[in-house]
């Protein structure tokens, strides 16, 4: 074993690792080890051939070893004897040595793409001097995604090893590298940046610090019932359609096209035309009474379903959409056949909106499947869910207005497709979705299956099924293969590629303008056969790790469930893992940044009905749509009496979307002065979300604040009473609309824009921080400012905030920390929040200024505008590991009760701002206990290409050996050896607590 641990340990060294291969000494260790392989049938010599191994992960360290690898047909012998091994929990150590191994000498590739910029294109008005976006432009084609198979990745593999031997010291490097140290910098210093002539222009959207409200009938002796008097008052399961002309059935045509309507108003409600206000589930349950048979009943319902078509539909009877969810209803279903011959891809009228036809996506053609009233009732109980404290508000959903709506929608791709998923709406299912239990070796398992196509190259199939890049590109006829579309609002899918009869890798549209921020993902499969599990491969994913390593999962939509009354997404999949795969990046998308490689989410799915059409997406879909049908129905419904609600457009942002502008408080109870002056003197919150468009869970927060600060509840009165909010729920619709993940058309992070925002770039931003600079310069500086956000690698929700004695205090200088007097109301807040919302978690808040968050809204909200209370507020994309959600995947409901309890914080923190602020109760300000308590949460900086608003650090979890090749729990003499591995291996096998970025 010395000798061999030598032998490791010199082939460290690049010259001797080339000697090695020069002498053939690769085919040799790979004949002993299989020798050792065979012949230790005991395993009493594991450490022997754990010693070998540990020699060839030397050598193969450099390009020569690696091919030399190849040549020896390394591959397949390490593979057939890793797989022997598996079956023996000891020999872990050798399985996870060997899969390493055949990971580092795996071929690199490039992507299958023409290019790895965006398949769409959006020109500037004006192109940066500097930056990515600039290089972007100036790149020569194909330069953007050349394979580097430079040893480069070598050097960083041995600094990181070297750097593990003294970890808490590179931990203290890291903390100390990127916390803001120059006091005069973190002294918040008012900047009014634009002259009082100019701020001048927003003048007109604060019309309630100048309004008499003369013209107001402000005399309400009760208040208006908060209810819509609309067509919808629930979720809507499945349009209705009119009569179809005898004769016409044989020619309807599938899918629901878009009649050409006027402008849409949120005012006008339709009234319900009588006798067509049912919805096809009730037309078709009154026909089954005198049918003969349940598939009398089925074929009826694939009948009414052909003829859904909004194109030749009065609108008396269009209007008679209504919801028809039942509460009770179980989750088993009998799957029916259909024998009827029906085409999958929706084809589309001749009726014209402003040039574009618009559609709705295809129908299951099996329709829907009728279940027994005993099965229904003896799976009525499901589990529920404990009720979100939010409060009752009218059903927000309308598929006419989002239809009206989604045709003023201007994306790039000029999509004319509408997802059913945005269509019927969703609803939270009725059952609890604990975190998924990670399954022991599920990684190592599905890396074997990644290896065996290089091994068994014949079995792979590599068919392109989908390709937005080739619009000729279509799928074959045959019944075995899945049929894919992401050319609708927010859909984000590339390409598809048929690999085994049920394994498909999926490739993700970058940003446009940019060649990287892959994550988001949002897709329709069709096609599908019940009982099969279909392994999905997500293969550019790009960040270094991710919650689906620590029980996320993916969410799915089924169009069948949804017309069974059970419009909802539900958390799906199975074999759940985010790895590095052989697939390389290039250095201009990882910033300069060698040797970098993409990473790959994969999850298997069995769908439970035959030829159904599902929705894939990264987190609940919120779509610009959806929002500005939210708005319109809240301004519709609201009591004009009661509550002062105001719609403006900020600005349009550079595909010509407006960017809604909202302002909700009180009316005064008169026009007389002093009722007009509490109002004007109340004071401001600013609130705003969305400026990621993968973090959609930033949208239902802001759906459940919006609705709390328009419900009739007592408190929400007191809190419309107390403040003026001004909201801007969408900071990038562009981005949003189009699918993006992190940035608007511009290709840039709008969230690092804050400091010096373009106008012609950045237009939400630059007119989002006029609005605020405008406010400090008329003497209103808001109480608090908070930006909602999603977080991809933390569990439940928590803040950031600025301050200045906790980042000097971060740096471990307590003599000045000590010096610093600071008023700590900061703390206020989030402090409240841990008390009321379960899903609130203090211990992961922070209030460290970062030189890397400088150009962020927090911290120029904080810096230049003046506002002590400015937060970003984050909430998790998978779940809680605390509180009354422990254990549980997070859904709509409680991100919505997340918004409405961020209100009931607001009205706490009114009553302890007030003249006995200064008196604040000692639990609420535990300053020094909470300092300790996160100490250690501030480490390396985040790199310029991943960078988010988030500390750079992994809640701990182990996954025992075989999520970390280099644990050997079972070699415990064997402990300190110093393994060469590298630091971005141990970022996804290894589920450490701290994670460093480059």
């Amino acid at each position: 074993m010395v000798a061999l641990d030598t032998l490791a340990a010199l082939l460290k060294s690049k010259t001797n690792a080339r000697r090695a291969v020069d002498r053939g000494y690769v085919q040799v260790l790979l004949t002993i080890y299989v020798d050792w392989h065979r012949h230790d049938n005991r395993h009493r010599n594991m450490l022997i051939r754990k010693g070998i191994l540990q020699s060839l992960k030397s050598v193969t360290s450099i390009k020569l070893g690696r091919k030399a690898f190849i040549d020896a047909n390394g591959m397949k012998i390490l593979y057939n004897t890793s797989q022997e091994c598996l079956a023996v929990r000891t020999l872990d150590p050798l399985v996870n040595t060997s899969s390493l191994i055949m990971r580092k000498c795996f071929p690199k590739n490039r992507l299958p793409l023409p290019t790895i910029k965006s398949s769409f294109h959006f020109q500037l008005p004006v192109i940066p001097v500097t930056g990515p976006v600039a290089q972007l432009y100036s790149l020569p084609p194909e330069v953007d995604d050349v394979v580097d198979e430079s040893d480069d990745n070598d050097d960083v593999d041995l600094e990181a090893e070297n750097e593990v031997e003294n970890e808490d010291d590179l931990d203290q490097n890291f903390k100390n590298d990127d916390i803001e140290t120059d006091i005069n910098k973190l002294k918040p210093q008012q900047v009014p940046g634009r002259t009082i002539e100019d701020l001048r222009m927003y003048e007109h959207l604060f019309p309630e610090l100048a309004d008499d409200f003369q013209d107001y009938d402000l005399i309400s002796k009760e208040p208006k019932p908060f209810v819509f008097e609309g067509k919808v008052r629930g979720p809507i399961v499945v349009p209705t359609a009119g009569e179809e002309a005898p004769g016409n059935s044989g020619s309807a045509k599938k899918g629901a096209v878009m009649k050409e309507k006027g402008s849409v108003k949120g005012e006008e409600v339709k009234e319900d035309a009588k006798g067509n206000d049912r919805t096809v589930a009730q037309q078709l349950a009154a026909q089954n009474r005198t049918a003969s048979s349940a598939q009398g009943f089925n074929n009826d319902l694939v009948k009414a379903l052909d003829r859904i078509t909004l194109q030749n539909i009065p609108p008396q009877v269009a209007s008679g959409l209504a919801a028809g969810v039942r509460k009770d209803c179980g989750l088993p279903l009998t799957v029916l056949s259909c024998t009827k011959a029906c085409p999958h891809v929706a084809t589309c009228g001749n009726t014209l909106f402003e040039g574009r036809t618009v559609q709705l996506g295809k129908l299951c053609c099996t329709g829907v499947e009728v279940e027994d009233e005993e099965d229904t009732e003896s799976n009525s109980s499901v589990e529920q869910t404990s009720s979100a404290d939010v409060s009752d508000g009218p059903a927000l959903h309308d598929p006419d207005l989002y239809i009206e709506i989604v045709k003023n929608t201007k994306s790039v791709p000029e999509y004319s497709e509408v997802a059913y998923p945005d269509y019927f709406g969703h609803i939270p299912p009725p059952f609890k979705e604990p975190i998924l239990e990670r399954p022991y070796g599920v990684q190592r398992t599905k890396i074997a299956q990644d290896i065996e196509r290089l091994i068994h190259q014949s079995d792979v199939i590599d068919r392109v099924v989908y390709d937005l890049d080739n619009p000729t590109c279509t799928t074959p006829e045959e019944g075995d293969i899945l049929k894919f579309n992401s050319r609708f609002e927010s859909g984000n899918l590339r390409k598809v590629i048929q690999i085994r009869k049920s394994e498909y890798d999926l490739i993700l549209n970058s940003d446009i303008n940019s060649n990287h921020y892959h994550q988001w993902f949002y897709f329709e499969v069709s096609g599908m056969r019940p009982g099969v599990a279909y392994r999905f491969n997500i293969i550019n994913c790009e960040k270094s790790n991710s919650q689906f390593n620590y029980g996320m999962q993916p969410l799915m939509y089924s169009v069948q469930e949804a017309l069974n009354a059970r419009p909802w997404w539900i958390r799906t999949g199975t074999d759940i893992c985010y790895y590095k795969n052989h697939f390389s990046r290039s250095s201009v998308a990882a910033g300069g940044q060698k040797g970098k490689s993409y990473y790959t989410i994969t999850f298997t799915v069995s769908f439970p009905h035959k030829d159904d059409v599902c929705y894939f997406a990264y987190h609940y879909p919120y779509t610009y749509s959806t929002l500005q049908m939210h708005l319109q129905k809240l301004e519709s419904a609201h009591n004009p009496q009661q509550i002062y609600f105001r719609k403006d457009v900020l600005c349009e942002t550079l595909s010509g979307n407006s960017c809604p502008l909202v302002t909700i408080t009180a009316m005064p109870e008169s026009n007389h002065y002093e009722h007009i002056c509490q109002l004007r003197n109340r004071p401001y919150v600013f609130l705003s979300a969305r400026v990621h468009p993968g973090e959609s869970n930033a949208s239902w927060v802001m759906k459940g604040t919006l609705e709390y600060l328009m419900s009739n509840s007592p408190t929400a009165q007191n809190l419309r009473e107390s403040y003026i909010f001004k909201i801007v729920p969408m900071l990038n619709p562009d981005g949003v609309i189009n699918g993006n993940h992190r940035c608007s058309l511009s290709g840039e992070d709008l969230n690092r824009q804050w400091q010096s925002p373009n106008p012609d770039l950045h237009p939400t931003i630059y007119h989002a921080k006029g609005l605020l600079q405008y406010l400090a310069a008329v003497k209103r500086l808001p109480l608090v400012y908070c930006d909602y956000h999603g977080h991809s690698r933390k569990k439940n929700v928590f803040m950031y905030g600025c301050s200045i004695k906790e980042t000097v205090w971060h740096t471990h200088d307590n003599a000045t920390s000590c010096d610093i007097v600071e008023d700590m109301g900061y703390r206020t807040l989030p402090k409240i929040l841990s008390h009321i919302a379960p899903a609130f978690c203090m211990s992961s808040c922070s209030f460290v200024v970062e030189k890397s968050k400088e150009s962020t809204a927090r911290v120029v909200v904080w810096r230049e505008i003046g506002v002590q209370r400015s937060y970003t507020m984050e909430s998790t994309l998978c779940g809680c590991d605390q509180g009354r959600y422990k254990g549980l995947q997070i859904g709509t409901r409680e991100l919505e009760e997340m918004g409405a309890k961020f209100c009931v914080g607001l009205l706490r923190l009114k009553r302890l701002t007030s003249s006995l602020e200064y008196n604040l109760p000692s639990n609420l300000l535990d300053f020094e206990n909470d300092l300790i308590e996160s100490s250690c949460k501030v480490t390396s900086p985040t790199t310029y290409v991943l960078d988010e608003d988030e500390p750079r650090f992994l809640e701990e979890v182990d996954y025992s050996a075989e999520s970390n090749d280099e644990l050997e729990v079972d070699l415990a003499e064997n402990t300190g050896d110093c393994e060469p591995s590298a630091q971005e291996e141990a970022l996804s096998d290894s589920e450490v607590s701290r994670t460093h970025l480059p």
